[in-house]
């Protein structure tokens, strides 16, 4: 069933049921539809084809939403950025994408204004707003004018038409489209919907940005079964219980940072949230300690989900969640997975190396960047740049990422290890931990904590390095933050923490 059919269809057989909610605005199938054909037809008339760009810097809100309609039924590439994105970093990423169309919320407006001479394929007239009305933008409502004969007819597209580009890199390295087609998108339709058991009376709420990959996990399911999707304006733990109370939410993707958080509220339980079918983990390993407490409140309905946007992923599911508690699971059906070693030679169980997998999502690679695509997919194996092991059982331990290792006296010290350890301080909240130079041993491990209760940094360092179950383990400094900084995704951003970090030690 490609894409391009579901929203007719949902609008034919489920016109009335609700199909979204976001803050006082709900729509059901027949009236998203309407709205969907609306803007497709406003994008013909502004002179877009199917497979033209549109680069959106939106936060969460509704026209995001029918943006990803108008791409699967209309045929157009969307090209979701970050609102934050700011100066060079914004200038290439709109122009590596060949965008021919910005849609952005207003608060970006200004930064937009900037670099505008720069983006060398937008003209004048397809700059659009949302939100309040700016002189040198057309409003978003503006597309929406135009009275389509309906239902507008479906655009003609296969599967290796490109349905999205999305950026893995921001304001520094080099550009990284990683490319997803409407094969791609429709393997997450099925696939997703079946590891999660999303079906058509599910419930899903989203509170992460919308314009990241991980969000759709969540809403290519949503597209293909015809359930709710209920999207929040950013993540709040006090209104997210609220909502998942209020809407009978079903289904949840979250990050370790936003599970910590719901973790303080009480009525985060399946005894106050009866409805919950699936909380899936993602982005992030989730540390021991709180899988543990989650589970003890959702019991048989946790997941954990590991993967790339680059198109590989293994799920923890529900059933394996408390025996396999501290992996992230295996390859669904229709993946494979391999552990390598630095000279590509697959591993025994229980060894480290380098994980690689492939499957149905898979990218076909990097916009116009066949260079980087060759190095990260070969022989049509992705190469993840992650480290892991499986066990006899095939499933799948995630150690840590290569790029936060921490070497000590020539030993591999991986950060998740400690962090185990740290969080199981009855003061801490959360913790990250990474590697600072040391004069004798290269580097040394530091934790960065938040706290539950006041506790001093210095006894904290001293129970871990009693805990930790090997010398090169042990931390040579505590630091408390009042929050972890975070990335518009959700996930902890280990370099900031280390850079304010040295650079306090300066």
């Amino acid at each position: 069933m490609p894409l391009n059919t579901l929203l007719d269809r949902h609008a034919t057989y489920r016109s009335d049921d609700l199909a979204c909610v976001f803050e006082d605005v709900r729509l059901t199938w027949s009236e998203l539809r309407g709205r969907v054909d609306a803007l497709i037809s406003g994008l013909e008339a502004t002179g877009l084809n199917p497979g033209d760009k549109i680069a959106m810097l939106l936060d969460n809100s509704m026209p995001v939403l029918e943006l990803y309609h108008a791409a699967a039924k209309g045929g157009f590439v969307v090209v979701p950025l970050s609102p934050l994105l700011r100066g060079d970093g914004l200038t290439t990423l709109i122009n590596d994408s060949d965008a021919v169309m910005v849609v952005a919320s207003d608060h970006v407006a200004p930064y937009i204004d900037v670099v505008r001479s720069e983006l060398v394929d937008i003209a004048a007239d397809r700059f659009f707003i949302v939100g309040a009305d700016t002189a040198l933008y057309l409003p978003y409502e503006k597309l929406l004018d135009v009275s389509p004969a309906l239902p507008v007819a479906a655009a003609d597209v296969n599967d290796d038409d490109v349905f999205n580009i999305i950026y893995s890199s921001g304001t520094t390295g080099l550009p990284k489209g990683i490319v997803h087609t409407h094969a791609v998108r429709e393997a997450y339709c099925t696939g997703f919907a079946a590891s999660y058991r999303i079906h058509p009376d599910s419930v899903i709420v989203h509170s992460g940005s919308l314009v990241f990959n991980g969000s759709f996990l969540t809403v290519m399911p949503w597209m293909y079964t015809g359930c709710t999707f209920v999207l929040m304006p950013g993540f709040d733990p006090t209104g997210m219980v609220d909502i998942m109370a209020t809407e009978r939410v079903t289904h949840s993707m979250l990050v370790p940072s936003q599970i910590v958080q719901l973790l303080d509220d009480d009525r985060f339980s399946t005894a106050q949230l009866p409805n919950v079918e699936m909380l899936c983990s993602v982005g992030a390993p989730l540390l021991l300690e709180n899988k543990h407490d989650l589970v003890s409140r959702f019991p048989g309905q946790c997941y954990e989900l590991y993967g790339l946007t680059e198109g590989f992923v293994t799920i923890l599911d529900k059933n394996d969640f408390l025996e396999k508690a501290g992996s992230v699971g295996v390859p669904p059906p229709l993946y494979e997975m391999m552990i390598l070693d630095d000279d590509g030679r697959e591993v025994a169980a229980g060894t480290v190396g380098e994980i690689c997998g492939r499957g149905p999502i898979t990218m076909p690679g990097y916009y116009k960047r066949d260079d980087l695509t060759a190095e990260a997919v070969r022989d049509g194996w992705l190469h993840t740049g992650d480290l892991g092991y499986v066990d006899d059982d095939g499933f799948l331990f995630l150690v840590d990422r290569k790029k936060d290792l921490i070497i000590s006296g020539g030993v591999n010290v991986y950060p998740k290890d400690i962090e185990e350890i740290v969080i199981r301080h009855p003061a801490v909240k959360d913790v990250a931990v990474f590697g600072v130079p040391h004069p004798t041993w290269g580097e040394q491990p530091v934790a960065a904590v938040t706290l539950h209760e006041l506790s001093d940094p210095g006894d904290i360092r001293d129970w871990v390095n009693e805990h930790v179950s090997a010398r090169f383990q042990k931390i040579g400094d505590v630091v408390v933050l009042d929050e972890l900084p975070l990335s518009v995704a959700g996930k902890t951003l280990r370099r900031e923490i280390k850079a304010d970090y040295l650079l306090g030690k300066d």
